[in-house]
């Protein structure tokens, strides 16, 4: 007799599983996702994108597969990485930085800035500079600087001697960034700072 009931119970939790991995399976509808990383402004081509099949539920305005043609030949209002659902919101002008803001690019060498830095790496950006004091030439002061930023893009040159670090922050402070001599600035990872 136990072992009936456990048989019972057994086909019965079978059948129910089955009964949720497919409604499950009832909800996923092929959407748009992108194929390989697109940056803020590009417009879209067929090889940007492919199929994918999601759950229907999920929330997000996502672009069905069908609708392919409505979206080549948009620009993206985001820099995304491949493999990201494409919803509305991603379509359109460019949305970075937003206003107020600015993006400056930092020409850095190693040693300059953690390898770890990454695109949405909270970072401070330190600029010490040296100079001599009037009527003296063995004198020097120094000025530090500091400002916060999000790290948006890193790339390397060809020869890896040189990594350009784009950071957005606010407006001011990157018209400040920009004046500073490269040689004396340095990036510093901050909490927070890793995706």
């Amino acid at each position: 007799m136990p072992y009936l009931l456990v048989g019972v119970l057994l086909v019965l939790g079978c059948t129910v599983g089955g009964v949720v991995v497919a409604t499950k399976i009832s909800r996923q509808q092929p959407v748009l996702v992108l194929a390989r990383a697109v940056t803020v402004g590009q417009v879209l081509s067929a090889q940007d994108l492919r199929e994918e099949s999601m759950s229907s539920d999920s929330g997000l305005a996502l672009f069905p597969a069908r609708s392919r043609a409505k979206v080549q030949g948009r620009s993206v209002a985001y820099s995304l990485p491949a493999g990201t659902p494409l919803t509305k919101n991603a379509l359109g002008a460019a949305r970075v930085p937003p206003p107020g803001q600015a993006v400056a690019a930092l020409g850095l060498k190693a040693g300059q800035f953690p390898p770890g830095v990454q695109p949405g790496s909270r970072v401070t950006v330190v600029v010490v500079s040296t100079g001599g004091t009037a009527g003296s030439s063995s004198s020097t002061s120094s000025q530090t600087s500091a400002w916060d930023a999000s790290v948006t893009d890193v790339r390397s040159d060809s020869t890896d001697q040189t990594t350009v670090i784009s950071l957005q922050m606010a407006q001011e402070d990157a018209r400040q960034l920009a004046a500073a001599p490269s040689g004396q600035i340095s990036v510093v990872m901050v909490h927070g700072g890793g995706q």
